[in-house]
């Protein structure tokens, strides 16, 4: 069940393309896709764990290549182990793909950056890359890496922790009581708000060429973010130029 892709312009590796008659970056609702099964894992285990997960998270994609449209990349902490996922994912049939271990890898910037980068390199031009997990001030960079859409499940785990999600910052609502008495689905509700307004936030930026600016401006919102952007600079350099217009 491909979901043809297509790509309409760039702003340095982010793109905005097309997914059924909706702009990318989107966010993307559990209940729109199907995502097909898979063998998860945690992020840091030893390798031979992690081939295990890989090769039966590829079983499981080849039995369901039918019923769904995107299928996970597992592989841990091992680059090469995701690079072969994400390329027989691709010879099944797939070319929709949730990045596993979002989570984890927000923690680890240069895990994030070498990843993300590496997976573009090597995927196909239409295949199409979702992060499930993320901060709203990490979606700017994410987007200019070339990250095409975000799950909407963050929301919903944010809203359990009773944090609002803002474009800037994480609250912590019994710290900063911005909301009082607010229920759990009045403040998941604020959180997809707010994921939306980023997603149309990007875009603006991304019709102007101005993405690079907005990035920028995130950066420093936490510590990870700044470093996220510093390794990007230094070691991929070129990856960032090779769709940015030169004025």
């Amino acid at each position: 069940m491909i979901k043809k892709f297509e790509i309409k312009s760039h702003d340095g590796p982010g793109r905005i393309g097309k997914i059924d008659n909706n702009l990318t970056p989107k966010l993307f609702y559990k209940n729109q896709i199907k995502i097909a099964p898979n063998q998860g894992s945690a992020y840091n285990i030893d390798r031979e764990i992690a081939e295990f997960n890989v090769k039966e998270t590829l079983r499981l994609a080849a039995e369901n290549v039918e019923e769904c449209d995107v299928a996970v990349i597992q592989g841990s902490k091992y680059i090469d182990l995701r690079i072969e996922c994400l390329k027989k994912l691709e010879e099944i049939g797939y070319n929709g793909f949730i990045i596993a271990n979002s989570d984890a890898l927000l923690t680890n910037p240069r895990d994030l950056v070498d990843l993300i980068v590496s997976l573009k390199k090597e995927a196909s031009k239409s295949s199409y890359f979702i992060f499930s997990f993320c901060e709203l001030s990490f979606m700017p960079i994410l987007t200019y890496m070339g990250i095409d859409g975000f799950l909407t499940e963050s929301a919903n785990y944010y809203s359990h922790l009773n944090v609002l999600q803002t474009p800037t910052k994480s609250y912590d609502l019994n710290k900063y009581p911005i909301y009082e008495n607010i229920t759990q689905k009045e403040l998941e509700i604020k959180n997809i708000e707010n994921m939306e307004f980023v997603i149309k936030e990007i875009h603006a930026h991304m019709k102007n060429r101005s993405l690079r600016n907005l990035v920028e401006e995130r950066s420093g919102t936490t510590p990870q973010n700044i470093s996220t952007l510093k390794l990007l600079d230094k070691n991929y350099c070129e990856y960032l130029l090779e769709y940015t217009q030169l004025f």
